[in-house]
Order: C-alpha cells, then sequence, then structure tokens
C-alpha cells in the first residue's frame, strides 16, 4: 500500500544514523500511529553512480521484501510505502513501550529477574525461530532492536542487516494448528475482555505462515510512486549456504563472523546469549576498551557466569560457545531446563506480559516535523562526519541507530 506524505503527520524522530531516520508519525486516512524509516533518494542514487556496491540500495529493498514477508505477531509487518522525488521509505506498527535496554535501564537494579527474562527470551526464541524457518538470518539481535508493543509483548524490529540462506530443516518448525470454525471462535470469545478477544483473533488469523518475499524494484519504480510489490519471494542479499560478510554490532557478534569463514543461523542464538547476558548482568560478556579487545574477548574469553550456578546461567554458557557446531540449537533451546514448564504455544497469548505500557503518547498537538526536510539535514550531517572521518579524526562516530 502507498502512503502519501500530505497524509502522514510526523509527530517526533525515533531514530537517525547513515542507514536512515525513523519518525513517529500518523496516518490521518487510516487513523493510525506508525513509524516510517525513510532514506534519503539523493543518498542513495550517489553511492549507485560513485562506483559503490550499491550496498544501501540493495539492504533498503531487502528490508522492504521481508517487511512484507513476514507474518508473525512478534514480527513488523510492512503498513505502507513512501516514495516522492526526496525519500523513500516504508512503515511499521509503532510501539509505545520503547525498546528492551531501556526498560531495563529503568529497573532499580538496572537487570531483569529470572522470571522477567525467560519470559522474553521465549518470545525471542519464537521469533528467531520463525525467521530462520523462512530462511531469514537476522544477524543484529540486541536489546535496542526488541521493542515493546501496546500489549506489553515483544516486537523484534531492523532487518537491515539480515540476510537470507537455505533453510536445512523445514521440518523443524511447525506451525500451530488451523483455527477452528468461525462460529466456535465467536462463541468462545462471549464475556472475554475486548483486548484479549482482539488478540486472540489477530493469534489465529496470523497463523505464523511464512511468505518467501517479493521482487526487486528499482530507484525509478521508486520515483514513479509505484506500490510495492506483492510478496513471492525474498530475495537474496547474499545468496550461499553461509554468508560471508562482516556485520553486526561489535558488542553481540559472534566469533565466526569476526573470523570470517562464513556464519549462519547460529549466529543468532549467539546474540541471544549475549542479550540475556545483559538482561541478567546489566552489561554485555565481552566488552573491550575498544572494538579490538571487544572482538578479541569474544574470540578468546570465556563469559563471567559469577554467581550460583542456574538453568539460566547454563543457557546462557551454551548460547555463547565459540565454535557453531557445538553452539546449542534452537529445539535443545526450547527443552533446556530454563524453559521447564513454558507453552511455547500459549506465549503470545498471554495476558500480562511483565511490562505492560501506560498508553499511546499524546502528541498531537505539537507541531509536525518536515519529513522530506529532516532526512535531508540528517543525511548531510552524516556525510560530514564521514568526510572528516576520511580526514583522519578518529573522535567523530556515526549516530547509533537502531530504531527500527
Amino acid at each position: 500500500m502507498e502512503l502519501r506524505l500530505e497524509n502522514l503527520k510526523a509527530i517526533s524522530i525515533l531514530g537517525r544514523g547513515a542507514k536512515g531516520v525513523v519518525f513517529s508519525i500518523h496516518d490521518s486516512c487510516h487513523d493510525q500511529p506508525l513509524a516510517l524509516k525513510a532514506i534519503s533518494l539523493s543518498s542513495i542514487k550517489n553511492k549507485k553512480s560513485s562506483g559503490g556496491d550499491g550496498e544501501v540500495y540493495r539492504r533498503l529493498w531487502f528490508e522492504r521484501d521481508v517487511l512484507s514477508a513476514l507474518n508473525h505477531p512478534l514480527l513488523p509487518s510492512l503498513k505502507g510505502f513512501v516514495s516522492t522525488e526526496k525519500i523513500v521509505g516504508f512503515a511499521i506498527e509503532r510501539c509505545s513501550g520503547g525498546d528492551l535496554n531501556s526498560l531495563r535501564r529503568r529497573q532499580t537494579e538496572k537487570m531483569f529477574s529470572d522470571s522477567v527474562i525467560r519470559f522474553y527470551a521465549a518470545e525471542l526464541v519464537l521469533a528467531l525461530e520463525y525467521l530462520h524457518s523462512c530462511g531469514i538470518v537476522y544477524r543484529d539481535l540486541k536489546p535496542e532492536n526488541i521493542l515493546i508493543q501496546d500489549d506489553g509483548h515483544i516486537m523484534l524490529v531492523d532487518f537491515d542487516l539480515s540476510t537470507k540462506l537455505p533453510v536445512k530443516s523445514p521440518d523443524s518448525y511447525k506451525p500451530p494448528p488451523s483455527p477452528p470454525p468461525a462460529h466456535v471462535l465467536a462463541s468462545e470469545q462471549l464475556g472475554q475482555d475486548q483486548k484479549k478477544k482482539k488478540r486472540k483473533n489477530n493469534f489465529l488469523l496470523r497463523s505464523f505462515t511464512c511468505h518467501t518475499g517479493v521482487s526487486p524494484v528499482t530507484i525509478d519504480e521508486a520515483q514513479n510512486k509505484s506500490p510495492p510489490h506483492k510478496p513471492a519471494s525474498v530475495r537474496n542479499a547474499e545468496s550461499t549456504e553461509k554468508s560471508n560478510s562482516f556485520v553486526g554490532t561489535e558488542d553481540y557478534v559472534a566469533p565466526e563472523i569476526i573470523q570470517g569463514k562464513g556464519h549462519e543461523f547460529s549466529v543468532d542464538w549467539w546474540g541471544l546469549g549475549v542479550v540475556l547476558y545483559e538482561m541478567l548482568y546489566g552489561r554485555t560478556p565481552f566488552r573491550g576498551l575498544n572494538r579490538k579487545e571487544t572482538f578479541y574477548r569474544v574470540l578468546v574469553k570465556e563469559p563471567e557466569l559469577i554467581g550460583e550456578q542456574t538453568p539460566l546461567r547454563d543457557l546462557i554458557r551454551r548460547l555463547l560457545e565459540k565454535d557453531p557446531d557445538k553452539r546449542i540449537t534452537c529445539q535443545e533451546i526450547k527443552e533446556h531446563a530454563f524453559f521447564r514448564g513454558v507453552n511455547w504455544e500459549m506465549v503470545i497469548e498471554m495476558a500480562r506480559p511483565p511490562y505492560i505500557p501506560s498508553g499511546a503518547e499524546s502528541e498531537f498537538n505539537e507541531e509536525p516535523l518536515d519529513v522530506e526536510k529532516t532526512v535531508q539535514e540528517v543525511f548531510g550531517e552524516e556525510k560530514t562526519k564521514q568526510e572528516v572521518i576520511s580526514a583522519g579524526d578518529d573522535k567523530v562516530q556515526d549516530t547509533d541507530f537502531s530504531a527500527f
């Protein structure tokens, strides 16, 4: 669905950086809050025409393809596409609860209890299991990319660094049983809380079907304001049995990515181990004084699992196994003692997650932002930073972007 910029009210900026600007917007036509990720069209064209590999261009459309294909309550779906002479972008649901990192920092001890970690970990396992069943390696798992939806359940966002690989074991993922007939479902819902009814309906209707993407779209199509194609097949960003790309955020990157010997789906289970460690201890396990030391620690140091030996610490240790062939698998994770008693088919239907946002922000009286002007200003700032870095000033860093 194409969204017209004049019908979108940009309320605030959720994140910005070299990869784009994310706005909190309100779609007046459909009366819904959304998050819009927008990128300068001229910056994409300049990267392609300057002899570069068109990385931003490819990743933009790959992310759009993934969003078009996803069909899971813990993952975003493409709500619309925006294209003008100056920007291109796409919109997903807006989450009112912020990200997992900001939620952790609001805790008194700056960390979560085991029971809270178990809930968020279980939802992350389900989200990653679904992605892997679609052949998608996420590759950027970190608290900033784990948002809290209005009902308290998570949403894993930002597929800029994801890629497509062949699925090794298609039988390892079993979708839930088909929903009951409509009249039975309606009868069961009588007398239930309206919000719970709505969530159950959505849960049954969004039966975790994994589409496999869409065909490419070109810059010319974007400029002509063509709507995105209907999902048919997620285009492969790298297309090999293993990926050799060096991607990720340094505190969360897996050893095999640093070594450059090829990686696959198990890098996401390493990322889960780092996220669980951070939720438990309030810090990441391998942080060094600089990037080089951090990578050294990832490659040779074992995580310091301080405290009594518990199922959670054992799970983290097995997730942070440096040899990907020995790392714990998805099925083993779900059967681990830390998740004993978890009903995996009911996790996403939990009516009372650990934290439920108080409600949508009341932002609609503020002066709306000019989306095109803001995007161009941000990309101009990023270009200036890159020029300074090229000149040898190592104090200038790209703004971290993890809000989408």
